[in-house]
């Protein structure tokens, strides 16, 4: 048995912890309404009102106008997310975080000492609440993927444990769109063909699903059986480091995709100069809205930890991929690979700098990069640029990430470094 633990509403329930005031007040952390600011986080009274993340700012005041809405603060969510990961290992050393706010532990090795893996997600889930003043949702099944579904199915405050026995009972009733891998358009197909239960699913046979799906039908007919064989895999050395974010809403706008990928660009290169990494090889990952995934590569001409040339590399991907594939996006993610440490014997970063955001299911090898793509880097211009970003860094962690921001997050609205104020007017990775 393994546990999927999973914030509830972790960015927004962080904000009413710390200002006592905003409980029972729709509250959003996002962007601002003007330009293109998006929700990163909504609470439960607002989400009422049919807000979620991902929605631009202004949709969600115009279905709320009431709302609170905070700049986020992902300095301090990062801090009190190593909180959280501390009493998970407390536990076990098993723990694959997929980001700030949740992860799954294998707790078998510790049966022994804390009682079996029902109990133990008991006592984390109590010791959350207790001695972080949060709220965790947590699922108990015999894999990632069960657990991963029990976690969410009654949320907030939720704990279902799913035995084994119980498998097919527990998921046959589910709609099939909460098979990992199904998207409006494959759930459209589903429904073409008359299937629209994960139970449906399970009794087609292989060779149908097979036949309308490819080899995406035969990995989505093991899920409906409850299939799943992944081990938790604890963070190890980074080959590469990256971000994504998953969009609830497909999103077509150029500038709002551009305005994700500096976002993501810069949050890359902060985990980066955070823990003295440097790498050659920009990466945008975009998945559609027919769940078909690609990936871009380009090499750069040296070694960089700077997020404004992993960004301006990353948004010459992204036309790449606009001009040839106009059609919504609904995972954008920018990357750098082929790492090598900053500085020679560097002391090791505290365990919740290290944290990556992982895909839920395993992706396929990223694709080399084209023979000779290279951007043209000036070298003055490279030693100006990390001296400024890493005074950047400095003044952010002194002051608070409100102190220095982007001009392109004012344009595009995608501010998700600064500190909170209490207004009516007014991603890392919305929740």
């Amino acid at each position: 048995m393994l546990l999927h633990i999973d914030m509830d509403a972790f960015y927004a329930s962080v904000e009413e912890r710390d200002h006592p005031e905003l409980v029972g007040q729709p509250l959003i952390v996002g962007g601002t309404p003007q330009g293109r600011g998006v929700v990163a986080a909504a609470n439960y009274v607002v989400r009422q009102f049919g807000v979620h993340s991902a929605m631009p700012t202004s949709r969600a005041l115009r279905l709320c106008p009431a709302a609170i809405v905070l700049p986020p603060r992902m300095q301090h969510y990062a801090e009190v997310s190593g909180q959280i990961h501390q009493i998970f290992h407390e536990f076990t050393p098993l723990v694959e975080p997929l980001s700030l706010d949740e992860a799954f532990l294998d707790v078998t090795g510790s049966e022994r000492l804390f009682g079996s893996t029902i109990d133990i997600g008991r006592q984390i889930k109590r010791r959350i609440r207790e001695e972080l003043g949060l709220v965790a949702s947590v699922g108990v099944a015999p894999n990632k993927f069960i657990a991963k579904i029990a976690s969410d199915l009654e949320k907030p405050d939720a704990f279902v444990v799913v035995r084994e026995h119980e498998i097919q009972q527990f998921l046959d009733p589910l709609p099939v769109k909460r098979l990992w891998g199904v998207g409006r358009a494959t759930e459209t197909a589903f429904q073409r063909l008359g299937l629209s239960t994960i139970g449906d699913v399970r009794r087609t046979s292989r060779e149908v699903l097979l036949q309308h799906f490819g080899q995406t039908g035969v990995h989505l007919w093991e899920l409906a059986h409850g299939i799943d064989h992944r081990a938790v895999v604890p963070d190890r050395e980074a080959k590469s480091v990256s971000h994504e974010t998953t969009f609830p809403v497909d999103l077509a706008d150029p500038e709002t995709l551009r305005a994700w990928v500096l976002e993501l660009a810069d949050q890359v290169g902060r985990r980066l100069r955070r823990n003295d990494l440097r790498g050659r090889t920009v990466q945008l990952k975009v998945r559609f809205a027919d769940f078909r995934t690609i990936t871009r590569a380009r090499t750069l001409a040296a070694l960089t930890c700077e997020s404004k040339e992993i960004g301006r590399s990353a948004l010459l991907l992204l036309e790449q991929v606009l001009a040839g594939q106009p059609q919504p996006i609904r995972l954008l993610g920018v990357g750098l690979a082929n790492l090598e440490s900053g500085t020679p014997n560097s002391p090791e970063p505290p365990a919740a700098r290290g944290l990556v955001q992982r895909s839920l299911f395993d992706e396929p090898p990223e694709p080399e990069p084209e023979p000779g793509v290279r951007s043209e880097v000036e070298p003055e211009s490279v030693g100006k640029q990390s001296r400024l970003e890493s005074v950047t860094d400095e003044i952010r962690e002194k002051f608070g990430s409100s102190s220095l921001v982007r001009g392109s997050s004012q344009l595009h609205g995608a501010e998700h470094r600064a500190q909170p104020r209490l207004h009516r007017d007014q991603e890392e990775t919305p929740e």
